[in-house]
């Protein structure tokens, strides 16, 4: 991985993060989980280069991302190995399967130790800023509703975090 500047990434943040996903990981490569998302944000915020997550509290990754200072995000590219191993994190549990057997990822020690993949084509490790949990009441579209309770899950915690490195694979 070759470390860059973040703010000479021209990718399209709407292609980056809802075509081609992302792959949220926090860990180190001896202890570590990941899990698939096609929703975030990349921005400016606070004077800071920022990414916003959610995760589900129910979700394994949760506890890893609770537990540590610093997340990854990875962007492992469109093609049918990589797609695969987003299927694999984004529907399958770490407290159930090897994820790294079953998808072939090799995991690689970022410069603070976080866990990021060989086979990332760009990997933005970002230290935790603030944290909130998404709401009921806080709905002024009502119909955004539908994508929590029952079989969609609890409400997201959201995570804004400063991007510290980015790195092409």
């Amino acid at each position: 991985m070759e470390r860059i500047d973040v703010k000479t990434l021209n990718d399209n943040v709407f292609g980056l993060i809802g075509k081609e996903w992302i792959l949220i990981a926090a860990g180190s490569c001896d202890n570590f989980n990941m899990m698939t998302a096609s929703w975030g944000c990349l921005g400016w915020l606070w004077n800071k280069p920022v990414a916003v997550i959610f995760v589900r509290p129910e979700r394994y990754t949760h506890d890893f991302v609770e537990r540590r200072e610093y997340v990854t995000l990875s962007f492992l590219g469109n093609s049918p190995e990589m797609r695969q191993a987003y299927n694999v994190c984004g529907t399958k549990s770490g407290r159930d399967c090897d994820k790294v057997a079953e998808t072939g990822l090799k995991p690689v020690a970022t410069e603070h130790g976080n866990v990021a993949f060989e086979q990332s084509r760009l990997t933005l490790e970002c230290r935790k800023l603030y944290k909130d949990s998404i709401k009921p009441d806080g709905f002024i579209d009502s119909s955004i509703a539908k994508w929590y309770g029952g079989k969609a899950g609890g409400y997201h915690d959201v995570y804004v975090m400063e991007i510290v490195n980015a790195y092409k694979g």
